[in-house]
């Protein structure tokens, strides 16, 4: 169900290994994947769901597709077991699988684990919500691959047998409330799927132990499947896991304890960074990458693109694309990284957003806020009141132009929109590339 990439990459694997596939797509789909897909000997339907979905032992769905959308709906109550896409593709992993999830950090913190890892010399691949679906990178990983997987709740809705190794969960704060009919504690519960299937000492769960929902679990998780836990925090000191103390990242493994690095040295600033690189040390060391490995590793890496990514100053005013914050928390985030005024440009398609936390932070932060896209009115109506400045916008290239009016010397251009892309972009990538060529083109 569904043809996007992760839709195709796992028809193709099932193909490659046997099943007889049917591929139905709302949607339309590009004739050379038509057609490589059927030189597999894959079936194929477009526009629109006929019967023969139906017709199944099972049924794969691709992230974008809800799993309380009519034809999903039907297989579940016709007894057809229905399967996410990253589950499918585990069941023919070879290596040490990890898995990353949280609302926030995710990518960053994939991405983070993976350059330290390829530092220290792993068979590193990197997969799942980051880019490049775990079906895709399955054929050619081998017992000694380590693969980092961004794993989103929509990959957990129908996880059945997926276990990782290692798995890392970072925190769990109000986002995607559109696909859980409002109801954060569904949204939660599919992120804390995680861990569902982890088994004994030999599986490891590492945790913000800042983070009292995920705390929780992690106390329940080493209750019911006695798996070994690792916390991290920035506020306390720990007897076991990842901790800041004078300045410096500090791990507690065992019965030792080492310093890892100085925080200075970390490249990308902010305190969520700092949460962000205590998980992919902890992990790189569970992995068994020595400790001056780790803290080269997250010395010398630079972020990632559309994540309070600098792109140009311009008459003194800094423009930073941060268009991968897709939710009130991210935003939270951003916004508490610059100590300059800031102009911010947010807005899009609206997921169910309590924008309540934000407005403490536009009083003190926030010179003029932009509101751009599909939800520019009831961001306006919401957020506006707090901010010194508020004005309305159709489109990005509207809201650049009145961003770069409004601004002074000093100032931050932020885009952070705190909703999803998808009123006017094929993706957040597609937003934040916009954004750039804009500020590119001043």
């Amino acid at each position: 169900m569904g043809a996007a990439r992760s839709g195709t990459a796992v028809a193709r694997l099932l193909a490659a290994r046997g099943a007889r596939v049917l591929v139905s797509e709302q949607g339309t789909l590009d004739a050379h994947i038509m057609q490589s897909l059927q030189n597999l000997g894959v079936r194929l339907e477009v526009g629109g769901h006929t019967p023969q979905a139906l017709e199944a032992n099972m049924m794969v769905l691709s992230p974008g597709v809800p799993g309380d959308s009519p034809v999903p709906h039907q297989a579940l109550r016709d007894g057809i077991p229905v399967f996410s896409e990253l589950e499918v593709a585990s069941w023919f992993c070879r290596g040490t699988l990890v898995a990353i999830t949280g609302s926030n950090g995710k990518t960053t913190t994939t991405s983070m684990l993976a350059h330290a890892l390829g530092q220290a010399g792993h068979d590193t691949v990197v997969a799942g919500n980051i880019g490049t679906p775990l079906s895709e990178v399955v054929p050619r990983t081998t017992a000694d691959s380590v693969l980092v997987i961004e794993v989103s709740s929509f990959q957990l809705d129908f996880v059945e047998s997926f276990r990782p190794a290692v798995s890392v969960l970072l925190n769990i704060t109000p986002d995607h409330l559109d696909r859980y009919q409002g109801d954060f504690r569904c949204y939660a519960t599919s992120k804390l799927r995680l861990t569902r299937n982890q088994r004994g000492p030999q599986d490891v769960f590492i945790f913000n132990d800042d983070d009292p929902e995920v705390r929780a679990h992690a106390q329940d998780t080493v209750t019911h499947q006695g798996v070994r836990t690792l916390p991290f925090s920035r506020r306390r000191r720990l007897d076991q896991g990842a901790f800041v103390e004078h300045g410096r990242l500090v791990l507690a493994m065992g019965s030792t304890e080492e310093v890892v690095m100085p925080l200075s040295r970390l490249a990308i600033p902010g305190p969520h960074n700092v949460q962000n690189a205590m998980a992919a040390a902890l992990a790189a060391r569970v992995l068994g990458t020595a400790p001056s490995a780790v803290a080269s590793g997250l010395a010398g890496f630079g972020g990632v693109a559309h994540r309070l990514e600098m792109v140009r100053e311009i008459d003194g005013v800094r423009y930073v694309n941060d268009s991968k914050a897709t939710n009130v928390h991210a935003v939270q985030v951003a916004l508490q990284s610059f100590s300059a005024p800031v102009v911010l440009l947010a807005g899009g398609r609206d997921k169910g957003n309590d924008y309540a936390a934000l407005k403490p932070l536009l009083l003190r932060r926030v010179r003029t806020l932009v509101a751009f896209g599909e939800s520019r009115d009831k961001v306006a109506r919401e957020l506006g009141p707090h901010a010194n400045n508020a004005v309305v916008a159709d489109t990005l290239e509207e809201a650049a132009g009145h961003a770069r009016r409004r601004a002074e010397p000093g100032d931050v251009v932020l885009l952070s929109p705190a909703c999803s892309s998808f009123d006017l972009f094929r993706n957040f990538e597609h937003r934040g590339d916009v954004f750039k060529a804009l500020v590119n083109a001043f």
